[in-house]
């Protein structure tokens, strides 16, 4: 997809934004775990958006040049590969994090109309900052991909639309939102797609109109395919998360908490067995409405 310079321009104002320095000291610090491999680290999420950092879990994206050389352990890297991306919690400083981990090859395409799934265009459609590059290489081809996002999202969203609403920026934003949201298996209650918008209209506005009318051609296509595949790939990805994130049960459990409202308590098993506990809870989280 053409992205005009107009776009592009925001898009890298955008993620030039300065950060909080300890979101900037984080972002150093998952870089140097691995090592020369590390091109960019993506800030972004409800951190970001509520500027807020104690008690919560920031959330990153560290691309990377090539996944045999991020990792020590060749698993890894093949369970990169195979399953884009790989989670890993993270703290830094007195605070906690999680950071995933794509190639620039793999960014580059999740954040375009070829992407596999929603999960990668549709976070980086809301606002992200760039908290480390590598140099300036890795700062221009991160903001190219980035500025893929939003785009990739209109083309979709805009033929589901009645006529009347295809030009209104924040209806095909809402819209794109609650149909990502449904691409994968969310805990977030059912407003939180249009309070996204609504936390910065003026800047969804802004993107939309240095979209609209450089769109070459829109795509629709079937979105109950995307969402039944969105939502294998997130069972596929949870099930990776029990064996690559260190305490992935009990951050699941209290992030499906805070996000619905619905307690869950993890037993000492669950915790030794976390695919085995992951498989088990799903569906009764399903049946209490936890998650969607």
């Amino acid at each position: 997809m053409s992205v005009p310079d107009s776009l592009r321009d925001l898009v890298a104002s955008e993620l030039a934004e300065p950060v909080d320095p300890r979101v900037a000291d984080i972002a150093a610090a998952v870089a140097a775990r691995h090592g020369g491999a590390s091109r960019a680290v993506l800030f972004y999420g409800s951190c970001l958006r509520e500027k807020q950092l104690e008690g919560l879990m920031l959330d990153f994206y560290l691309i990377v040049s090539d996944y045999r050389a991020a990792y020590d352990r060749r698993w890894l890297a093949a369970a990169n590969r195979l399953i884009p991306p790989n989670v890993f919690p993270f703290a830094h400083g007195g605070l906690s994090a999680k950071y995933a981990v794509l190639s620039e090859a793999d960014f580059a395409r999740e954040c375009s109309i070829d992407a596999r799934s929603v999960s990668v265009w549709a976070r980086f459609a809301q606002p992200s900052r760039l908290a480390w590059a590598a140099d300036e290489a890795a700062r221009e081809r991160t903001a190219d991909a980035v500025a893929e996002a939003a785009p990739t999202l209109f083309a979709l969203t805009r033929p589901v639309l009645p006529p009347n609403s295809r030009d209104d920026p924040l209806a095909v934003f809402r819209e794109g939102f609650r149909l990502t949201y449904g691409a994968e298996i969310r805990a977030e209650r059912k407003n939180r797609p249009g309070s996204i918008v609504d936390a910065d209209p003026e800047r969804y506005a802004r993107l939309g109109a240095a979209i609209l009318g450089t769109l070459a051609g829109e795509k629709g296509g079937s979105w109950a395919w995307r969402q039944r595949k969105g939502k294998a790939l997130t069972v596929l990805r949870l099930a990776k998360a029990s064996f690559t994130f260190a305490g992935g049960v009990d951050y699941l459990a209290w992030k499906i908490s805070r996000h619905s409202g619905v307690p869950i308590q993890i037993r000492p098993w669950q915790r030794r067995w976390p695919l085995l506990a992951a498989i088990t809870l799903l569906p009764r989280l399903l049946r209490r409405g936890a998650i969607r």
